[in-house]
């Protein structure tokens, strides 16, 4: 039963992958300073789902979370 699920997540993760190098060159960058927390409350039920897709995605939380936020308000001069 495990290898039916293994395959299932193996084939959805090659489908899905991002192959976005310049958030992997900014967690890069940005991992190299010391880390700190950023808590965001939201419902568990969310929380759940964005978990579960990310890891079928084989991405991280964390790595989206980056992305978007650099989207949305871009970098300080120190990180460009």
């Amino acid at each position: 039963m495990a290898g039916k699920f293994g395959d299932i997540i193996q084939k959805a993760r090659q489908e899905e992958k991002p192959d976005d190098q310049s958030t992997i060159q900014l967690e890069n960058q940005i991992t190299s300073e010391r880390e700190v927390n950023l808590c965001v409350k939201v419902p568990k039920s969310l929380r759940q789902h964005w978990a579960a897709e990310a890891k079928r995605a084989d991405i991280t939380m964390t790595s989206v979370i980056i992305q978007a936020l650099t989207q949305k308000f871009g970098l300080p001069d120190s990180h460009k």
